[in-house]
């Protein structure tokens, strides 16, 4: 694979950066800069959206002709790169990266033009109902019921570790139809209005102040036979798909290089025990070139997935395989970074908070407390939110699980 640029790939690294320079407020630029998980600032998302969408860059990995962008896997990863490096807020992948795929491959065609261009200019915004609280990676071991009354199906029960459920106006669900052989069977895959009567939503506020998950409560919730997407007692095969999607299907590797290539120079305003920066003591370079390196192995691993995205098709198992490595990846680069700041790492303090969750700032401790830089204040933050990653989406030993069979024949 050559990895260096053409000369097309430099013209639009340059359109892409100047689109970036113009677009990207201050604001935009901090809710981006800022994040401590895979979550931006949900205004500042939204606000980001908007501007892609009229650009025609909100969901450059769709097919061409749902809206999506006849872009070369190179021209794809330099878009996620330079978006990174400039400090663009993330987009909810629950619309645009998830349930999206599954409409385009079992939604009927009332189905794909209603939510498909909602998702894209945001007055459609999905969250994920797949969770329960006696059902997580376990995921077909979950009882919500749905309830055969005529043209409807009433809902029953609650979903757990629901993000963004307060500011969603749908939810995709997993719901349970039918009691049959196998768990897998006689579940239903639903998409529900939010502002259904009987739908509850309780915010889940986490030890750092933030308000992004929530649990959510249907107290017989009527809903349509029309919203069931594929058929009725075969979600499995919906929510698999999905899964493929939510797995592997954005860009890891750009984030994760630019992650690493930040905690270099970062390292280098850090005296190390022999005196000189951080960044050129032995033990710690080498661990920092070590993750580079597997930065760059994961870069090769997703042009593959994405190759398949953008042409429509199933990734396959390459998106457990990516899971577990970009999710274990993260996880190492926000430990060295803990490791780096030392004692001086405390985390951003909530400047003020609305239903998305805080706005982070950084706030010198007035406690006596000698304190770093940001870098070293926010770096405990984003290791403990980097904990979840092994387990959200499926734990990586289901993933392992999977690959055992689909790739080794176990």
């Amino acid at each position: 694979m050559d990895m260096n640029w053409s000369p097309a790939d430099t013209a639009f690294r340059d359109e892409v950066r100047a689109f970036l320079d113009e677009k990207l407020t201050p604001d935009l630029r901090a809710a981006g800069t800022l994040r401590t998980s895979v979550y931006s600032d949900h205004e500042a998302s939204m606000t980001w959206q908007a501007i892609l969408h009229e650009r025609g860059w909100a969901a450059p990995a769709w097919p061409v002709e749902y809206g999506g962008c006849d872009w070369s896997q190179s021209q794809h990863y330099i878009f996620s790169r330079e978006s990174i490096l400039a400090g663009a807020p993330a987009l909810s992948p629950m619309g645009i990266r998830m349930v999206s795929h599954a409409i385009m491959a079992f939604g009927t065609e009332e189905q794909k033009n209603f939510f498909l261009p909602g998702i894209l200019d945001g007055s459609v915004f999905f969250c994920q109902g797949y969770s329960e609280p006696e059902s997580g990676s376990d995921l077909a071991s979950l009882s919500m019921a749905a309830v055969d009354d005529g043209d409807d199906l009433v809902v029953t029960g609650s979903k757990i570790w629901t993000t963004h459920a307060a500011e969603a106006n749908w939810i995709f669900c997993l719901v349970r139809t039918s009691r049959q052989e196998r768990k897998q069977q006689g579940i239903t895959f639903l998409l529900i209005d939010m502002n259904s009567p009987g739908i509850e939503v309780q915010n889940l506020v986490f030890a750092s102040g933030e308000q992004v998950q929530a649990q959510v409560f249907f107290d017989g919730v009527r809903v349509p036979k029309k919203n069931v997407l594929g058929k009725i007692d075969d979600g499995w095969t919906v929510a698999k798909y999905l899964l493929v999607f939510e797995r592997g299907g954005g860009a890891a590797a750009p984030a994760l290089q630019v992650m690493a290539e930040q905690l270099g120079r970062d390292a280098a305003t850090v005296t190390a025990p022999n005196g000189g920066p951080l960044s050129e003591d032995p033990a710690f370079a080498g661990k920092l070139t070590d993750l580079q390196i597997r930065a760059k192995i994961l870069e090769v691993l997703e042009y593959r997935a994405l190759a398949a995205m953008t042409s429509g098709k199933d990734p396959g198992s390459i998106a457990s395989m990516l899971k577990i490595l970009g999710t274990e990846l993260s996880q190492e680069i926000t430990t060295l970074a803990l490791e780096a700041a030392g004692p001086h790492g405390r985390v951003f303090q909530p400047h003020a908070t609305r239903p998305g969750g805080p706005i982070f700032q950084y706030t010198p401790p007035t406690d006596g407390y000698v304190s770093g830089e940001p870098w070293q204040a926010v770096a405990p933050l984003h290791y403990f939110n980097d904990r979840a990653g092994s387990i959200y989406a499926g734990s990586n030993e289901i993933q392992r699980n999977i690959l055992a069979k689909a790739a080794l024949g176990l």
